[in-house]
């Protein structure tokens, strides 16, 4: 009897990270910001678009702001995003598409959001 399962694929809407990736990943409001505005999204976003929408949540939308959040993201928090699948980067063509979110984060996530917003 075959027991291993490392080809098994677990659909991605059943998938699940550790509490401590879960609130790690949310515990940045902006990142918090841009997985909200990546959720209402369909295919992949401008980071600049990504950054002006951050900035006007945080009151500012100055262009040095937005120029100071796009650099965050790239360095800071989309590599972390990347790193446990949640967004899919292209540094290149400088867009960030969300991929299908773990159904524990989705539910942390609407719940952080509502006290942001």
């Amino acid at each position: 009897m075959k027991t291993d399962t490392s080809d098994v694929k677990i659909p991605s809407n059943k998938r699940t990270l550790s509490a401590n990736t879960v609130f790690e990943l949310l515990q940045a409001q902006r990142r918090r910001y841009a997985l909200h505005y990546l959720s209402q999204k369909v295919g992949a976003v401008p980071i600049t678009e990504l950054a002006e929408q951050i900035a006007l949540w945080e009151g500012d939308p100055t262009y040095d702001r937005v120029e100071r959040i796009c650099t965050g993201l790239h360095h800071r928090h989309l590599p972390k995003l990347v790193d446990t699948q949640i967004v899919r980067y292209d540094p290149t063509a400088e867009t960030v598409e969300l991929q299908p979110l773990p159904a524990n984060l989705e539910s942390h996530l609407e719940l952080a959001v509502l006290d942001d917003l």
